[in-house]
């Protein structure tokens, strides 16, 4: 995937400017940045819910791509979800694999042994006869997470999937995304606000400052404390997490002349 000089407005305001980058075949990619800094806004334009108002995005190779094959090699999982639909959460699922269907059939047993297995993968097995409208908040992540796994897609893009999620489901999830890319060869693309967990499980790591990218690299390369103050405005310790080495944020804190430390 390639962006070469994306812009995009609402209105009269940009949302993104002059966005350059691209996402090596199946790497796991973190976008980062504060709120309203147009994370959610990108992920729109690759999977062509939005059509940029400059530049282009050069999808599997191609400088032009449909939304029907857009739809069928990129699977979503987005923020925000009608809750009051009525349908079960083994339904919801299954609908992941409409796009996949062949003619007029569909939910063929094929379809059902894949679901079973996103199902049992994503620990809601439990959840199958339950309406996704009746779901807490972390549920209904897990469901749609499980949605867009059961498309079997090439490229799968998440805004804010460990949101609603407590921690044990939010290792578990990252867990599972860095499991599909091993083993699947799968493309992933994540907006995050947890930096520590982006920092954890993605390759590289876009940093994204008032609509422009501000740098791009790996996390050693990214999380300094000198990259958290200029995009967020705020004081961090940048250290290694003794277990895996790999970069931790913890958040400064001032107050008098004395120092708090939260982590990120």
């Amino acid at each position: 995937m390639e962006l070469d000089n994306v812009s995009f407005k609402y209105g009269n305001g940009w949302v993104l400017r002059n966005v350059s980058f691209d996402v090596k075949k199946e790497e796991i990619v973190g976008i980062l940045g504060p709120n309203g800094c147009g994370k959610t806004t990108l992920l729109r334009l690759v999977y062509k819910a939005l059509n940029p108002q400059k530049g282009g995005i050069r999808l599997f190779g191609k400088d032009s791509i449909s939304r029907k094959e857009v739809s069928k090699r990129i699977g979503v999982v987005p923020q925000r979800e009608i809750s009051n639909i009525p349908f079960t959460v083994l339904e919801i699922v299954m609908m992941g694999r409409y796009q996949k269907s062949k003619g007029i059939s569909f939910e063929v047993r094929e379809d059902v042994e894949i679901v079973n297995d996103i199902i049992k993968q994503m620990d809601i097995y439990h959840l199958t006869k339950r309406y996704f409208a009746n779901l807490s908040g972390g549920e209904r992540q897990r469901v749609l997470i499980a949605r867009a796994l059961a498309q079997e897609p090439e490229i799968l893009l998440l805004d804010e999937p460990t949101s609603h999620l407590d921690l044990k489901h939010q290792m578990e999830c990252y867990s599972i995304l860095k499991s599909l890319n091993t083993q699947k060869k799968l493309t992933i693309i994540v907006v995050s606000h947890d930096i520590n967990l982006a920092s954890e499980y993605c390759k590289s790591l876009i940093l994204f400052k008032e609509g422009s990218l501000y740098i791009q690299g790996e996390p050693s390369d990214v999380l300094t404390s000198e990259n958290i103050r200029e995009v967020f405005g705020i004081d961090a310790l940048v250290d290694k997490n003794p277990c895996s080495l790999r970069p931790r944020i913890t958040l400064i804190e001032k107050k008098g002349e004395g120092l708090n430390y939260r982590t990120a």
